[in-house]
């Protein structure tokens, strides 16, 4: 088990950028892949980007590829999501999730294992 804590949200003016960082706690994190997920006000959570567990593969969404980057550094179990050019329909509460071994494309919130407290993005056009 792993316990995720998400940071770096906020305002921003459409067109800008925001980097969200995610905290994974536990020695066994570099098992881990890492999901970022977003839940904007009367939708569903859906899939944002993801990276695999080993070889640093990543996925995205279609609606943020070209846009957004996730990285990890194991060293400070931490997961980044660099968000650039951001739109306001990017506006959302932006959850990471854990699962163990993840070494394929994975878009199902049910998939993953553990889940931080999410961290608020609003985009203002």
């Amino acid at each position: 088990q792993v316990q995720l804590a998400e940071s770096g949200g906020g305002l921003v003016q459409a067109g800008g950028s925001l980097r969200l960082s995610c905290a994974v706690s536990g020695r066994t994190f570099s098992t881990y892949g890492v999901g970022w997920f977003r839940q904007a006000p009367g939708k569903e959570r859906e899939f944002v980007a993801a990276i695999r567990w080993t070889g640093g593969r990543e996925d995205y969404a279609d609606s943020v590829k070209g846009r957004f980057t996730m990285s990890r550094d194991n060293a400070k179990n931490t997961v980044y999501l660099q968000m650039n050019s951001l739109k306001p329909e990017d506006t959302a509460v932006y959850y990471c999730a854990a699962r163990r071994f993840l070494s394929l494309r994975v878009t199902e919130t049910s998939q993953y294992e553990n889940w931080g407290q999410g961290t608020q993005v609003t985009v203002s056009s």
